[in-house]
């Protein structure tokens, strides 16, 4: 399947679309098992994505107009906006003008749990007010036990609707063959056995993030999640699309919209 950079149309997003946006999503996941809000550190870069469909997905800005999330997150026949909170945790739609799906994205295989190249990079039409986080370099290896930060707007318990909207952040740990293609993370209290920590509705294209020498760095973003011992729904394994292989992709597609990359 090969999708070009899409102009999204200007059409007005009515409340009705915005309030289902909060309790609604593609496959992958937000995070549940009492994960706590995450205001500050790997918190601030991160995003809220709604589409026309009463889709509801996470998202990290690059830059000011650059936001990084998953490739089936924003998939075409849809409109999609950025939900933007003031001080007081007032929400603004932000347009965005531009979407770029990786060309080797597959739909199809993320519903599967399989390997595709679910990423894409959207253009803001005006800047928003976030901090921007950093991209990790290209390579670096990931080994069973490994931990990584995974910030979120999902919701904190499934078909919870209510809950979603607030940043919130879980530390887990890689498990089985993590590698370039695909990374399964678990919390480490639970290891996928029971109910734990992991991403669920909403959470679709949330960050995750590796510290390297005090600083968060993005590897990858979130594409979908499992119950525990593989069964279906949220608190067990969540699967990641790790950065490394397409690492210039985004850079290049950054470069297009106008945002330089290091």
């Amino acid at each position: 399947m090969i999708h070009a950079i899409v102009v999204v149309r200007g059409a007005a997003f009515a409340g009705a679309v915005f309030a289902s946006a909060l309790a609604a999503s593609l496959p992958a996941a937000a995070m549940v098992g009492g994960a706590a809000p995450a205001g500050g550190g790997a918190g601030r870069a991160v995003v809220m994505l709604t589409g026309s469909h009463g889709t509801f997905c996470s998202g990290v800005a690059l830059a000011p107009s650059l936001v990084l999330t998953a490739g089936h997150c924003v998939l075409p026949g849809a409109d999609y906006k950025l939900i933007e909170f003031d001080a007081v945790r007032r929400p603004a739609l932000k347009d965005i003008s531009a979407i770029a799906r990786h060309p080797e994205f597959d739909v199809n295989a993320v519903l599967r749990h399989q390997v595709t190249a679910d990423v894409a990079v959207l253009r803001l039409a005006t800047p928003s007010n976030l901090a921007a986080a950093t991209l990790a370099p290209a390579g670096g290896a990931v080994a069973v036990g490994d931990r990584f930060t995974v910030a979120g707007y999902g919701v904190a318990a499934r078909g919870d609707g209510k809950s979603g909207g607030t940043v919130r952040a879980a530390t887990l740990a890689a498990t089985g063959q993590p590698g370039s293609l695909q990374i399964r993370l678990v919390d480490p209290a639970t290891r996928g056995e029971r109910a734990g920590l992991g991403a669920c509705t909403g959470d679709s294209g949330a960050p995750v993030f590796r510290d390297a020498e005090g600083t968060l760095v993005v590897i990858g973003v979130v594409s979908w999640s499992t119950g525990p011992n593989m069964s279906d729904g949220c608190g067990g394994l969540t699967g990641v699309t790790p950065l490394t292989r397409y690492r210039g992709w985004i850079v290049e597609q950054a470069r297009k919209m106008g945002s330089l990359l290091q």
